[in-house]
């Protein structure tokens, strides 16, 4: 099978690995310097330092040649950029007439000027597209480089790209499984992120074990109440996409997002957080859009109001911890 991984960031390079191991894989990335260190080297030390690529994974920087690649029914390409990056992408490919016939993206937030979900842009972009959809789960790029256990979901409407997605990434350690609630996938993935910092807050301030199960679980109600309103299913939320990646992610060390909460207590400015990380953190990025879709619809999500207040409004991660623990008793 021909695939084309197109971004070569932590996750992107991560997978584009593991793809190549099974299949005829080639990864993209604009940056002529970092796709030429990858070949020679067979490493991306700038973002998944450590972890060594198979030596039969080719790398493109001409988006048409990787587009052709993967052209055909039979192929797939995966979208691996940030949501801030995918409205751009698409239109590259409608630009170039190389709209492929089956992709998936892995990117998970909402488009910051629009709010829009990852999968609204593809339908905005490439209306008549149908053959597309999330791969998302709970996983760390390290670990899957590392050729680690994994399991992920397939989330579209399409029949084809789910067993195209299916061919091409269910082998070795990696398990797949498939759905078709893109929208309660989408909504899991972008919440989760916000949630993490705030478990990271908590870990920070010292708060303890009992405060951070508080916060994953009235966490994931808060997901669920987006989520369902959104028009997702309740029952995506118990699965990988929700509570499993809210549980990695809130509680694992490799977490980005969890790193800003926890150094946010510390007292480091958020500016300075971002710049030492070196990747994307998409909770930050996201928080605000989420807390707006919330108000819009009148849903309650109090965690996610504390982590704005943090992250954009000056307040103190205690006094917004203080905050909510003043909030008044209720039903759960």
């Amino acid at each position: 099978m021909k695939v084309a991984v197109l971004g070569a960031g932590a996750w992107g390079t991560a997978l584009a690995g593991h793809l190549a191991r099974a299949h005829d894989t080639v990864l993209w990335a604009r940056d002529a310097a970092l796709i030429g260190t990858l070949a020679t080297t067979h490493e991306n030390a700038r973002y998944l330092p450590g972890v060594s690529l198979p030596r039969n994974l080719h790398y493109e920087t001409d988006l048409a040649a990787a587009l052709d690649h993967a052209s055909g029914d039979a192929a797939l390409v995966v979208v691996a950029t940030p949501v801030a990056g995918l409205r751009a992408l698409l239109r590259a490919m409608r630009d170039l007439g190389r709209v492929p016939a089956h992709f998936v993206w892995l990117c998970k937030g909402f488009e910051a000027e629009t709010q829009l979900m990852p999968h609204q842009v593809v339908a905005a972009e490439l209306p008549d597209h149908a053959s597309n959809g999330v791969l998302s789960g709970p996983s760390f790029a390290r670990e899957v480089g590392q050729g680690l256990p994994v399991a992920l979901t397939i989330s579209s409407t399409s029949a084809a790209c789910r067993e195209r997605t299916l061919d091409a990434f269910h082998h070795r350690a990696m398990r797949i499984y498939t759905g078709d609630d893109v929208v309660g996938v989408e909504v899991g993935g972008a919440v989760k992120n916000v949630l993490a910092i705030a478990t990271g807050i908590s870990d920070g301030l010292g708060l303890g074990l009992n405060a951070r199960a508080a916060l994953i679980t009235r966490g994931l109600a808060e997901m669920s109440r987006l989520g369902v309103t959104l028009g997702g299913r309740a029952e995506t939320f118990t699965g990988l996409t929700g509570l499993g990646d809210l549980i990695l992610t809130a509680t694992g060390d490799l977490s980005r997002n969890r790193t800003v909460g926890m150094q946010l207590a510390s007292g480091r400015t958020l500016d300075d957080i971002l710049g030492a990380l070196g990747h994307v953190a998409e909770g930050v990025r996201c928080a605000q859009a989420v807390l707006a879709i919330a108000r819009a619809h009148g849903i309650d999500m109090p965690i996610t109001e504390a982590v704005c207040a943090v992250l954009f409004d000056g307040v103190a991660p205690r006094d917004a911890v203080s905050a909510l623990l003043r909030r008044d008793a209720k039903a759960e």
